[in-house]
């Protein structure tokens, strides 16, 4: 009997980033699900601070090569993929010059304080998707952690619903913390309708403060559950949180409890 699949879209994965509670469960909880029967794959954005000879990256020819059209500007798509020690689950970095390398400015790794936060949500988002579709790999959980991966499950419900990797997959979406992160571009609604986004799963948000609470709120929305790894969460943003109806997985120590995550994959 072939196993169930676990597809996690991480934000920060440690040794590839600094070690932190969010990079720790990055890497904790693949590895816990593997060795809980599952089959395993993970992706992450390849930011400027990932090395890439100490951590044996290498560009999938095959996977790469396609450009994603934000704003009119076209921006090409690099896959490398590395295996993760010990356990040899995949990881799968999205890259791309303009969205992903080191600046002087960044305030931490991932860079939540630049202005194209919008664009780079949308470049991973995309590339993530095409990546995933292209290995014809069928999840049953899709785990999507941190704000880069906010816009994921929109996409999933919205532009790759029709595909059978994903038709069947339960989506997670788990909120971490956003301290610092710039104003999102008030033109991010323009440009999802550019992706392909109808205007009608866009007009609730006409109103919104152009924010981290709003990728947030986006997210929420179009997932099936909802975890919280924010100690310092938004009191307003888990009142909506509450307010979905969707099932919710509190976890803002970030205890490493695999059985706590199975047994909420498992409930939806």
């Amino acid at each position: 009997m072939a196993k169930e699949r676990i597809l996690f879209i991480n934000q920060e994965i440690t040794p590839y980033l600094s070690t932190s509670p969010v990079s720790s469960l990055g890497k904790f909880l693949p590895v816990s699900m593997q060795e809980n029967g599952f089959e395993v794959r993970t992706f992450m954005p390849k930011f400027g601070n990932v090395n890439e000879r100490r951590n044996q990256l290498h560009e999938v020819i095959r996977l790469s090569g396609i450009n994603i059209n934000i704003d009119d500007n076209d921006h090409p798509l690099v896959i490398k993929v590395a295996s993760l020690q010990p356990s040899r689950i995949q990881v799968y970095f999205i890259d791309n010059d303009d969205y992903f390398q080191k600046l002087d400015t960044d305030i931490d790794s991932s860079g939540k304080n630049r202005a194209d936060n919008d664009e780079r949500a949308i470049f991973f988002s995309r590339g993530t998707m095409e990546t995933a579709k292209k290995l014809r790999w069928e999840p049953k959980v899709i785990h999507c952690a941190g704000w880069i991966c906010s816009l994921l499950p929109l996409y999933i419900k919205k532009l790759y619903n029709d595909d059978p990797s994903f038709k069947d997959s339960k989506i997670v979406y788990a909120i971490q913390s956003t301290k610092d992160m710039a104003p999102i571009d008030p033109n991010i609604f323009s440009k999802l309708k550019a992706e392909g986004i109808a205007q009608k799963d866009l007009k609730k948000y006409a109103s919104e403060t152009p924010d981290a609470n709003l990728l947030h709120k986006i997210a929420v929305d179009f997932a099936n559950g909802i975890i919280i790894n924010d100690p310092d969460i938004d009191p307003a943003l888990l009142e909506y949180v509450n307010a979905s109806g969707k099932p919710v997985l509190m976890a803002q120590d970030m205890e490493l409890d695999a059985k706590k995550y199975l047994d909420f994959y498992n409930s939806l």
